[in-house]
Formats: C-alpha cells, sequence, structure tokens
C-alpha cells in the first residue's frame, strides 16, 4: 500500500513538473513571436478602407473587354452609386462578360446572379440588362449593409 501511494505521489510529480514547464515554455514561445511582431497586435479592428486606383469613366488595365454591356454595367453603377472600375471587374471575374454564363451553383448572366436573388430584385438574369441592374443593385444593398466593399463583395 505505501508502495502504491509513493508510485502515486512520483507521478504526480512528474506530471505537475511537465506542466509547469510546458506552461514556461509556452510563455517564452509567446514572449518571442510577440518580440518578433514588434508588440503590434495580431488582430487589427479597425475599419478597412477599399482603394481602387483608376480615373472615372476609364476602363480598368486589368478589363480587356470593349463589348456592347460595357457602357451598360458604367451606367448600372453609376445608378447605385458604385465605383465603375470595381463593378467593371466584379463582372469581368464573375462571367467573363458572357450574358450567357451559368456557374455549377445555379449563378446567371453577367453578374452571377443566383435565381433567388433575382427574383428578390425583381429581374429577369437571363436578360443582360436586367442582370447588371440586379447585380448593381444587390452590391449596392450589400454596401449599405456592410459599410465595406470588400465585405459586399463577399456577400
Amino acid at each position: 500500500m505505501v508502495r502504491v501511494g509513493f508510485i502515486a505521489f512520483i507521478c504526480a510529480a512528474c506530471i505537475a513538473t511537465g506542466t509547469v514547464a510546458d506552461r514556461s515554455g509556452k510563455i517564452k514561445q509567446f514572449q518571442t513571436l510577440d518580440r518578433l511582431n514588434g508588440g503590434s497586435p495580431s488582430v487589427s479592428l479597425s475599419r478597412e478602407h477599399v482603394y481602387i486606383p483608376g480615373v472615372p469613366g476609364e476602363v480598368p488595365r486589368d478589363v480587356e473587354y470593349r463589348g456592347p454591356y460595357l457602357d451598360l454595367a458604367k451606367r448600372a453603377a453609376n445608378r447605385h452609386r458604385i465605383p465603375e472600375a470595381l463593378f467593371l471587374r466584379l463582372i469581368n471575374q464573375e462571367s467573363r462578360w458572357n450574358p450567357k454564363a451559368l456557374s455549377p451553383k445555379g449563378a446567371i448572366g453577367l453578374s452571377q446572379l443566383m435565381p433567388d436573388t433575382a427574383r428578390l430584385l425583381n429581374v429577369n438574369p437571363r436578360i443582360p440588362l436586367q442582370n447588371l441592374e440586379g447585380g448593381a443593385r444587390y452590391l449596392a444593398m450589400q454596401y449599405k449593409r456592410f459599410r465595406s466593399w470588400r465585405l459586399a463583395l463577399a456577400a
């Protein structure tokens, strides 16, 4: 009985020592990381501002499209107070300016509206003018909701 108690005592001491050593190691690790990080916080809670370079009315360099939907997209962006360059890049990325684009998830047209969203906006996503109008309106709604272009685009 004394022997079992002694073994239990030794095990408990080893576990306790290991825990203290483990904590000490973690503290040193965090101190090292904090020093390497310059003491700055790893998370920033400030609002991010999106800078979209370019001149109003100018097509972004990475958007090569010059077809019939370009002016419609610009007008839709301006009507809903969306930076033109942002909206043109969105269309370029989402559909490559293909009005018949259909995603594997069912998003339709130039701005890749989901059918339920198109119904909510009362637009026909298969008609390019309505699709662009709906896409711009939806993006503007998301911007008003999140107050961030990045979050609006993600939504």
